[in-house]
């Protein structure tokens, strides 16, 4: 176990380093900021007193030195617009985020596991089929899409929702509803498939020549050895709910993390889209790391093999 342990570990920190050099690589190859912030009949003098004072003049490595040194310690730097530090910034409008995306991933669940367990026990049937054409139909239904819709029906014809904001419950429901939609067709048949499988093998065999209700038998043997991959993909899944909470935070004006960013690459406000990548990152790999280790501890084939 301290073995697959360490190797989470270094696999976390690799992972990390990398982002970071992307990050900072990708956002001084797009543009230069100075141009930006200076009005456009500022001398070259100027534009060379406000590169120093951002330290842009000094070479690349030297800055991705300071940017690294100081995200270890917390330190971003301070936002070119807002002039406050741009991690405080970042963990400020975090929360709406995170509440977002784990709004989404109940909704999917709560969607996903029962249609995927009735689709597997009614195999070949008309409600496996009906399921099956739900998750086509969640797939295919862009996320921006599905939540115009949902303003338009919800919010202006019948006025039962609000259709921006953030604060109440009611404010929850259109766009986690859109995150959760995006996620449940996967997981329903990753569900459906785990299920089909499992209930072939011998020991749901054995478990209801003991006279176990059949119910018994697939809570309790059945999802239980089906659940495996589909915790796996609900980890690797999660960054792509992140990234669906931007485009859903964009629909629905909700003042998340990702409101921010998309101002900030705008501005090209380095300091603030380099913390928020970064963070957004961290949370991603550690959220599959615990992932990793949870299905290392259902399954100790996986630790064996680390």
């Amino acid at each position: 176990m301290r073995r697959y342990l360490v190797r989470q570990l270094v696999q976390l920190v690799v992972v990390i380093l990398g982002i970071s050099i992307l990050a900072f690589s990708i956002l001084h190859i797009i543009g230069d900021p100075v141009t930006l912030l200076l009005p456009q009949n500022a001398g070259k003098e100027e534009y060379a007193r406000y590169k120093h004072l951002m330290g842009l003049d000094q070479p690349v490595w030297v800055q991705y030195w300071k940017f690294a040194s100081g995200a270890v310690q917390g330190d971003f730097g301070r936002s070119w617009y807002g002039n406050a530090p741009a991690f405080r910034l970042v963990v400020d409008r975090m929360p709406p985020t995170i509440y977002l995306t784990l709004a989404g991933l109940g909704v999917a669940l709560l969607i996903a596991l029962p249609l995927g367990v009735l689709a597997a026990l009614k195999r070949h049937s008309f409600v496996d089929t009906l399921c099956t054409l739900l998750a086509v139909a969640g797939q295919a239904m862009p996320i921006f899409w599905l939540g115009i819709m949902l303003i338009i029906i919800f919010a202006v014809r019948l006025r039962l929702l609000p259709a921006s904001g953030y604060g109440t419950w009611q404010n929850f429901v259109m766009p986690a509803f859109c995150l959760g939609a995006f996620l449940a067709p996967i997981t329903m048949r990753l569900v459906r498939s785990g299920i089909i499988e499992v209930m072939n093998m011998e020991f749901i065999k054995t478990a209801r020549a003991k006279g176990l209700a059949e119910r018994m038998v697939v809570a309790k043997h059945a999802f239980r050895n089906a659940c495996i991959p589909v915790i796996t993909v609900l980890g690797l899944q999660f960054g792509q709910l992140l990234g669906g909470a931007f485009i859903t935070e964009t629909v629905f004006a909700w003042p998340g993390v990702a409101t921010l960013t998309v101002d900030s690459i705008r501005n090209q406000d380095f300091p603030v889209v380099q913390c928020a990548v970064v963070l957004l990152a961290l949370i991603i790999v550690i959220v599959n790391a615990f992932v990793d280790l949870i299905v290392g501890l259902i399954d100790p084939r996986i630790r064996a093999g680390a």
